[in-house]
């Protein structure tokens, strides 16, 4: 999956190029971005209900060209259905301010909590560090984690989703 970082610079090269839509696939995530009046509007990827390993791969190279008129686009004239798959969760724990969120409290300990595991309202479920203080995130529901949504190290926004939960 891409990495937020990944993200800002794609939409940066596209931004500056003469690309109007750009379609990024990989193991069941998908991000399209299309320019609009001069500015480029990005959509939500999907995230795939397994976990797949990561790979720090480059973005793919940037065309200067518009693609000529290929089937996989989206457009009016030629839908293309999306697949879409669906975590069966009731919240999300969001970061409640920006910063870097780590898994575990030491790189060698193991990780607060994984897929399948079940939390309680006051269970730590990750760190979030800002400006050198490191705050304890709790899961403020009972139930089990069904996904989680972002890598140890990973820099996170303020409301970003974290991990879904199915309540009890």
């Amino acid at each position: 999956m891409l990495k937020v970082q990944e993200i800002r610079e794609l939409i940066k090269l596209i931004d500056e190029s003469s690309i109007h839509e750009f379609t990024y696939e990989e193991d069941g995530t998908s991000v399209t971005m299309k320019k609009s009046n001069g500015t480029v509007q990005k959509e939500i990827p999907v995230i795939s209900e397994t976990p797949q390993p990561v790979q720090s791969t480059p973005p793919p190279q940037m065309a200067q060209t518009e693609p000529e008129n290929r089937p996989s686009v989206d457009t009016p004239e030629n839908p293309v259905e999306k697949e879409e798959i669906q975590t069966d969760y009731d919240y999300e724990i969001t970061s409640p301010m920006v910063g870097t969120l780590y898994s575990a409290s030491t790189p060698e300990s193991e990780p607060f909590v994984h897929i399948g595991m079940k939390v309680e309202k006051d269970s730590v479920v990750c760190i979030v560090e800002a400006m050198k203080l490191f705050n304890e995130i709790e899961a403020e529901v009972s139930g089990e984690i069904v996904e989680i949504l972002v890598e140890n190290g990973e820099l996170v926004e303020y409301g970003q989703p974290l991990f879904r939960v199915k309540t009890k």
